[in-house]
């Protein structure tokens, strides 16, 4: 069984940065797509981030520009570079993988198999 694993949030606050990671429990899986999702409460789960093999990406509109979406192959891990960070990216953070993914970039998505526990980021004013 796969398990993803997140790491690398916090409190920062207004404007500040951080960097999440997501690293996969066996090595030999390689998804085709994997993509970071965030839930504040009260909301529903969103895409923030994709990832496709070939290095393909797509964001959700409002972060665009703030967030960027990586994969190492070698070391099997996903990050998301977080800048410019607002208070309205506060939520739990989640990572996902799949074989046959869909996300656009209002935030819905479909065909992530594989969930993560998720990593709390919270950035206050």
């Amino acid at each position: 069984q796969v398990q993803l694993v997140e790491s690398g949030g916090g409190s920062v606050q207004s404007g500040g940065s951080l960097r999440l990671s997501c690293a996969a429990s066996v090595d030999t899986y390689s998804p085709l797509c994997m993509g970071w999702f965030r839930q504040a409460p009260g909301k529903e789960r969103e895409g923030v981030a994709a990832h496709w093999q070939g290095d393909v990406t797509n964001y959700l509109d409002s972060v665009k520009g703030r967030f960027t979406i990586s994969r190492d192959y070698a070391k099997n891990t996903l990050y998301l570079e977080m800048n410019s960070l607002k208070p309205e990216d506060t939520a739990m953070y989640f990572c996902a993988a799949g074989a046959s993914c869909t996300f656009y970039s209002r935030g819905t998505y479909s065909g992530y198999n594989y969930w993560g526990q998720g990593t709390q980021v919270t950035v206050s004013s």
